[in-house]
């Protein structure tokens, strides 16, 4: 068992085949002819990286790791957060994507981020503080564009903010991301990473 990380793009056929097909059994895609495309699914600006946990050819959990930097509270952040966290489902429940929640951690830990953040729901904040994420009390992240945004916080939304703060200059500012509306602004694709 083996973890493999490229850029989106860059990852072969033949595995990324096995991530559509997870995405597709975890997200049914709503146009039933969108199925099973194998085509980038980030947009290329956030610099998606890949990484799957494989064991003898076959993907048991697949994740992309996306940044951009962001201005918050007048200061400017290199930014990086989990995407499209999936587990293959007779997989789960054996520690695999903690593993790779694990790993991609520490990736964006050593990759000269400021910080990690991303949302995911309420139910599985556990899981990301047992692979080293924080709840970022109070934030919500706002997604989409400047001009057509899209909150954490929006109707019908359980999500909570999940953190961690890598440089020396991000942790002091920390205490500003609490209890905050932070302008993620990723774009039309990836409305909320």
């Amino acid at each position: 068992m083996h973890i493999l990380s490229s850029a989106e793009p860059d990852t072969p056929d033949d595995l990324r085949a096995q991530v559509v097909a997870l995405h597709d059994q975890a997200w049914p895609p709503g146009d039933p002819s969108e199925a099973g495309d194998i085509a980038p699914t980030h947009d290329p600006r956030l610099q998606p990286l890949s990484m799957l946990l494989v064991n003898d050819g076959q993907v048991l959990a697949a994740l992309d790791i996306l940044s951009k930097d962001i201005t918050h509270d007048g200061r400017r952040f290199r930014a990086g957060g989990l995407s499209t966290v999936v587990t293959r489902e007779e997989s789960r429940g054996q520690g695999h994507g903690r593993r790779l929640v694990t790993a991609a951690h520490e990736v964006l830990a050593g990759s000269g981020a400021d910080l990690g953040l991303f949302t995911c729901d309420a139910p599985l904040q556990a899981f990301y503080e047992s692979a080293g994420w924080h709840v970022l009390p109070g934030a919500v992240l706002i997604g989409g564009t400047p001009d057509n945004p899209f909150p954490s916080d929006r109707p019908g939304f359980d999500k909570v903010t999940m953190a961690d703060f890598f440089t020396d200059r991000a942790r002091r500012h920390q205490a500003a991301f609490r209890h905050s509306r932070i302008e993620l602004y990723p774009g039309e694709i990836d409305k909320l990473w």
